[in-house]
């Protein structure tokens, strides 16, 4: 039976993860064909995509709970926001829906997860800093 995993593995990994998912959209958005339509989209998407990963590096270093949940509802906007921006691209160059698709998911996976966090974070006690 695999061992239990401590709350720094878990950091880790979601740490991890989104400098990976950081990565992969700045490797889509050079693939993207450039022109009118789509270099604003791909501003947006890089902006928004990368800001996950910054996000959450903050929230590891929040000073307090209040902090804390506002970085991580952060993450969750950046995370539908990224979404968003992926489908738009789709549209704009359909030649690169199906790649989009994949970080489509990851964002959406991420958006979940930075939603069950805020909702939790929410719910505990409030800490006497904030």
């Amino acid at each position: 039976m695999p061992h239990a995993r401590n709350n720094q593995e878990r950091l880790y990994d979601l740490t991890e993860r989104t400098t990976r998912f950081a990565e992969a959209i700045i490797r889509f958005a050079r693939k993207v064909p450039k022109n009118v339509v789509t270099l604003p989209l791909i501003r947006q998407l890089v902006r928004s995509g990368t800001s996950i990963g910054a996000n959450n590096r903050e929230a590891d270093d929040a000073v307090s709970r209040r902090d804390f949940r506002n970085k991580i509802g952060i993450c969750k906007k950046e995370a539908a926001e990224t979404e968003y921006w992926l489908d738009m691209i789709a549209v704009a160059e359909p030649v690169m829906k199906e790649e989009a698709r994949g970080l489509w998911q990851e964002a959406h996976e991420l958006h979940l997860i930075f939603g069950k966090s805020f909702s939790t974070a929410s719910k505990e006690q409030p800490d006497q800093r904030s």
